[in-house]
């Protein structure tokens, strides 16, 4: 299998980008409720949780189940 250079440039870009302290998936979602209910209260959750903010910029599939369980409470308050 031959890799495109874009390819092998993404790889490159996010093997740079990994830090010493990550979060999993599962960790991100145990954490994604206090996340958006910081969010939701007008909070800065970036500014308390980088962690989950860095993998919510990462994490296509987390940053879906966060965008839809935002959407989904900001319905129900509303």
């Amino acid at each position: 299998m031959k890799l495109s250079s874009e390819t092998i440039r993404k790889m490159m870009n996010s093997v740079k980008s990994t830090r010493d302290q990550e979060l999993t998936c599962g960790l991100c979602y145990d954490e994604l409720d206090l996340f958006i209910e910081m969010k939701l209260s007008g909070k800065n959750a970036d500014e308390a949780m980088p962690l989950v903010k860095e993998h919510l910029d990462r994490c296509a599939a987390c940053r879906e189940e966060y965008e839809f369980l935002l959407l989904a409470l900001e319905a129900m308050v509303q």
